[in-house]
């Protein structure tokens, strides 16, 4: 619990309240000026557990009793984990009266500074037992209990132990065996001489733990279990792994390194036909190499716009990428434009898109169209999803069924266009042929 170095210390703290000039208080502040915060707890359980000795003196207990409450005294009253012991002592009939005031006067608000300011010494001299009042313990127990923590858990085990502290049945309760008067037993012989006292406590208190002297649960050890086959591999591990040679080590990177440059100025304008075809010339040689080219999603739109050809051919060597979808969820929401469709279409022809992503765009188209303001560029633009539509119709990429109410009222709305009149003309003829088939 606490070292030889402290228990030296906190007896010295003890035995100061014999001296009728060192104030209680003093002491207190002594006591937390020599221990350190993290050690308070461990200094004051050891005090709780030689309180139930019969080696301290009266005045030593009273210091006990006021370091225990005055240490924790800054935090609320629950919070002081010796709220419990506190009040079981004032409860305690067979306790001297004047220490069971002494606690009552710590444990109320009215005169606890008052006594803190004497010794111990004076507080004994001074004590009057007509003008304490001692109410019954359960009127006690009502009073403070709120303020005492609950009682801990204790296992059945633990309460077979033995405390480290014993008394002894034949010194009377709070004994100082130095003192004369005391009412010992008849032929009682002190076991402790009183040059041994000091000695004794401070051994005691380096020597206290929590866990008492438990008896031994002796249990047998566990079998062992029969060894299987293939159980202990791992002590023998097969180390027979064939080597693999790495054709990319040392490969010359000038080509990743020349698209990369030209990929960068894709992205801010159109690329010259020279240019335009090395780069689809290395994707098509190391179908790989766009996964090093500087192409990401967020990247794409400006691609699309500039460079329509190089974004197609990037696309088709990423389908069977996991960031594909990324890519087609971009291409998806950027603005509506004849090189986007163009992306799409040609997209269209090359590989198998997935059905959700053709049915969003188209669904995007249209929503774009109808919401121009601009008379001129929405006549456009119907005119190119109108063809973009007719294209995918006929080259069955996608299924008009799936999407003919709302292709049909597009259609209608812009009837005045003579590419949505002949779209829809296409898509009569396709209703009527599916009516006609059996």
């Amino acid at each position: 619990m606490i070292g030889r170095e402290e228990s030296s210390t906190l007896l010295m703290l003890l035995k100061s309240g014999e001296d009728q000039g060192r104030l209680l208080e003093d002491i207190v502040g002594e006591f937390k000026s020599k221990f350190p915060p993290p050690r308070y707890f461990n200094a004051c359980v050891s005090l709780a557990l030689i309180l139930e000795a019969k080696f301290l003196k009266p005045s030593q207990r009273l210091v006990a009793f006021a370091i225990l409450h005055q240490v924790y005294s800054s935090q609320e009253p629950s919070s002081n984990p010796f709220s419990s012991l506190l009040v079981n002592a004032a409860c305690d009939e067979d306790a001297e009266k004047y220490e069971r005031a002494f606690i009552l006067l710590l444990l109320g608000s009215a005169n606890k500074k008052e006594v803190l300011k004497q010794s111990a010494s004076d507080y004994m001299k001074s004590f009057d037992p007509s003008q304490y009042p001692f109410p019954q313990s359960e009127q006690l127990q009502q009073q403070f209990g709120v303020k005492a923590l609950p009682e801990p858990f204790n296992c059945l085990f633990k309460s077979n132990s033995v405390k480290n502290v014993i008394s002894d049945p034949d010194v009377p309760r709070v004994c100082d065996i130095n003192s004369t008067g005391l009412d010992l037993q008849p032929g009682y012989k002190p076991k402790i001489g009183s040059g041994d006292v000091d000695e004794t406590i401070t051994g005691l208190l380096s020597n206290l733990s929590l866990e008492g002297l438990q008896p031994q649960w002796i249990r047998p050890c566990p079998p062992m279990l029969p060894v299987l086959d293939g159980e202990l591999v791992w002590l023998n591990p097969d180390n027979s792994y064939d080597l693999l040679w790495d054709h990319g080590m040392c490969a010359d990177t000038s080509r990743g390194a020349a698209v990369r440059e030209l990929i960068a100025k894709a992205l801010k304008g159109p690329l010259a036909p020279t240019q335009q075809e090395k780069v689809l010339f290395e994707l098509a040689n190391d179908p790989k190499l766009v996964y090093h080219c500087g192409l990401t999603p967020r990247k794409l739109p400006e691609l699309v716009e500039n460079n329509p050809v190089i974004a197609v051919e990037a696309l088709v060597k990423l389908v069977n990428s996991p960031e594909i979808a990324d890519y087609f969820t971009v291409l998806v929401n950027m603005e509506m434009s004849l090189h986007s469709m163009e992306v799409v279409n040609r997209l269209t022809q090359a590989v198998e898109l997935p059905t959700e992503f053709i049915h969003m765009y188209i669904t995007n188209c249209i929503s774009s169209c109808e919401n121009i303001k601009d008379r001129y560029m929405q006549n456009r633009l119907v005119r190119l999803v109108c063809v973009f539509l007719q294209s995918l119709i006929r080259n069955k990429i996608i299924d008009v069924q799936d999407l003919f109410i709302e292709v049909q009222a597009f259609c209608i709305e812009f009837s005045r266009i003579r590419e949505a009149a002949g779209l829809f003309r296409l898509l009569k003829t396709l209703e009527n042929n599916n009516n006609a088939s059996p």
